[in-house]
């Protein structure tokens, strides 16, 4: 899923060759990216494209012979002054008469041609890794013995093996460590053109000497900017030296950074061209508000993860302490659906900039199967939105002060707060309730290798930028961590969050139900005494239909073994009632209010593996069923590591979840009576407690 969609797309056609064209946002300059080699196409701008569209138009040009362009047969069609017409064209064609031309690469190169071939059309250019010149290595043509490192340049081995030509040479674009997914994205885009295609490219690549690229520079006239990671594998850092030099136009050092700092460094990319362009003076002049230091009421902007309801649940009870320790506190909340929805129903001032979000939940939707989610490559895989998402919590933090940043499992903050300490503005708080990226047993060596570089990386960050955290809580106790390890060769993960972490002990969010209370709820809810409730609920996500269907399948089954049974389904915000089939005596019921109310009221619940759900039904002495996503590492090891320390719940494999299976279960379950360790009800105030020092 992307974190923005064009708001407009096209093609350009000139000499029988299309090429794709996209269109975000308003506002000027118009910012103008190029299409970088052949080898990857116009995806390569997804971290760029969600912010600058929130302040510029933003129109992003496919390179012919990749992506949505296509890929002629003649190596004539392929030269440089082709790339650059098809560029004016998409201006025409979009009616813009003047932009910012932004480049990697051998866009950069073109971004630079352009501003001196068409001087009226540029209003500057940023030009990052800028591949001019780029001569081929020696010997591209001649066939070799072996074919090792950068001995692979070569048509030969382009031929016999394109993928392993793609994967070296991103291995070489992406040289700062932990890069495995942009490395990967790089090679499923080389992938998407062939090797007869790139070998085209080839000539009019290497066809600028270090004079033709200092002639074209010194034709430039526009403001330019030239980025540059000294540790580039693609194009030596003193190209960038000497093109800034040629255009007289400032340069960045990006040090220790590679080639492609665009998918590496989003954030310090992003800013770098945002500033540059309004530094152009085509913005519309806007007003503010500054209020003096002692005027300011205290603040606290708090970010609750919206995959699920479980962390809402908890941030509310925790605010609700915190303003009890400080009543003139005002809380700002950055959320998304479904969170946003409960924090307005309770009256809690969602902050307008959250409009702006990606959403989250869609895309973790959009990678579930049948009951089937890998929590840990869905996440992975949602890079772009955590990007998007992290430069609207800049934008705000950086016009809005606050006394306090909470996050609660806020990925996007934590992330790129570690990779841009110096964005840090205010004390910082991270909430999670559990630690530790874990391999699913089928996902193998691959997966093993990427957690444990993803535990890593994490760890680096937290040893070299031990304060930027003021605090960080444990949503829990030191043995609901799991005992096992980050990664071979790295710690176990118990001990590490027990040097690095506080523990809140467990916060459910509502307060504990006796059976006093019990009684009372189930006769306000339309609960008989002498009926069998099952409620049925998979949390806030949209990720539960599948169960939901197996669990309705089992109710008639069910109803012959418990007589009198009644299920009551929830499907919860995000999932249609419609969806679902229904049978006489089987209620379904779309998001409800205070669910937790029916839970601790029910006489057997069937949840997912969520651990909200769980713990709450543990809280509340409730037998229940749970049957974690398949694939999802945190319900499968971290929550069902916890619930054994409550002696709670009886757990289900989907595999085994058949109607008549489920059925059997519901039947034994009801009856059963259970006593799992007590849940702490003062959790809440523990948290708030650590937090309201921070104020």
């Amino acid at each position: 899923m992307r974190a923005r969609y064009p708001d407009a797309e096209g093609f350009i056609e000139r000499g029988g060759v299309k090429v794709g064209y996209e269109v975000f946002g308003a506002g000027e300059p118009a910012i103008l990216l190029l299409t970088s080699w052949a080898i990857v196409h116009a995806r390569q701008w997804k971290a760029q494209v969600p912010h600058l569209a929130r302040h510029f138009q933003v129109i992003t040009v496919e390179g012919r012979g990749n992506g949505r362009a296509d890929r002629p047969v003649s190596a004539d069609a392929y030269r440089d002054r082709e790339y650059v017409d098809d560029a004016i064209a998409v201006l025409d064609a979009t009616g813009v008469d003047r932009a910012v031309v932004v480049g990697l690469s051998v866009g950069g190169r073109h971004a630079l041609q352009l501003a001196a071939w068409y001087p009226e059309r540029a209003a500057g250019v940023v030009a990052i890794g800028a591949a001019l010149p780029w001569p081929m290595p020696p010997g591209f043509d001649e066939p070799a013995d072996t074919y090792e490192g950068w001995g692979k340049a070569n048509r030969h081995y382009w031929l016999a093996d394109y993928r392993g030509w793609v994967e070296f040479f991103m291995s070489q674009v992406f040289t700062e460590p932990h890069s495995t997914k942009p490395h990967e994205d790089g090679v499923a885009w080389g992938l998407d053109t062939t090797a007869q295609t790139l070998l085209l490219t080839v000539p009019a690549v290497g066809e600028p000497t270090a004079a033709d690229a200092e002639a074209i520079c010194r034709q430039v006239r526009c403001p330019v900017l030239i980025v540059h990671g000294d540790q580039d594998g693609i194009v030596p850092y003193d190209t960038g030296v000497a093109l800034a030099r040629w255009t007289g136009g400032q340069m960045v050092t990006i040090h220790g950074g590679g080639h492609a700092p665009t998918l590496r460094d989003p954030i310090q990319v992003n800013l770098l061209i945002r500033d540059f362009a309004e530094s152009l003076g085509h913005g519309v002049p806007t007003s503010r508000t500054w209020t003096r230091a002692l005027d300011r009421r205290k603040r606290v902007l708090y970010l609750s993860s919206p995959i699920g309801l479980g962390h809402v649940r908890r941030d509310l009870a925790i605010a609700a302490e915190l303003r009890a320790m400080h009543p003139e506190l005002q809380i700002d909340w950055l959320a998304q659906d479904p969170v946003a929805l409960v924090l307005e129903e309770r009256g809690e001032r969602v902050h307008p900039a959250s409009g702006w979000l990606a959403s989250e939940s869609s895309h973790i939707e959009s990678e579930a199967g049948e009951h089937d989610l890998n929590a840990f490559h869905a996440i992975r895989r949602m890079d772009e939105i955590l990007a998007a998402n992290f430069m609207v919590y800049y934008d705000l933090v950086s016009s809005e002060p606050y006394d306090l940043w909470i996050v609660d499992e806020g990925w996007d903050v934590d992330y790129f707060l570690h990779e841009n300490p110096e964005l840090k503005r205010a004390p910082y708080a991270w909430l999670t309730d559990f630690v530790g990226w874990l391999p699913m047993p089928d996902g193998g060596d691959r997966e093993r290798a990427l957690t444990a570089d993803y535990n890593a990386e994490m760890i680096e960050q937290i040893a070299r930028f031990p304060s930027l955290r003021d605090r960080s809580v444990f949503v829990g106790n030191a043995a609901d961590v799991v005992p096992d390890t980050f990664g071979d060769g790295l710690p176990l993960i118990r001990d590490w969050v027990g040097q690095n972490f506080q523990f809140s002990g467990y916060i459910s969010g509502i307060s504990s139900v006796g059976l006093a209370d019990r009684e009372e709820i189930r006769a306000e809810l339309g609960y008989r005494d002498d009926e069998k409730v099952c409620v049925v609920t998979v949390g806030g996500s949209g990720v539960g239909t599948d169960l939901l269907r197996r669990v309705i399948a089992a109710f008639p089954a069910a109803r012959q073994l418990v007589p009198g049974l009644r299920m009551v389904v929830v499907t919860g915000p995000r999932i249609d009632p419609a969806c679902l089939p229904s049978h006489g005596g089987l209620e379904v019921h779309g998001y409800v209010r205070d669910l937790y109310r029916h839970l601790a009221a029910c006489d057997l619940a069937v949840v997912q593996g969520g651990l909200t759900t769980t713990m709450e039904l543990t809280a509340s002495q409730v037998p229940f069923i749970y049957v974690p996503l398949r694939h999802h590492f945190e319900q499968n090891f971290h929550v069902r590591h916890r619930l054994a320390q409550y002696g709670a719940g009886r757990h289900m494999d989907y595999a085994e979840a058949e109607p008549e299976a489920l059925a059997a279960a519901i039947a034994a379950e009801i009856a059963r009576p259970v006593s799992y360790r007590p849940v702490e009800t003062d959790g809440a105030a523990r948290a708030a407690a650590c937090l309201a020092e921070l104020i």
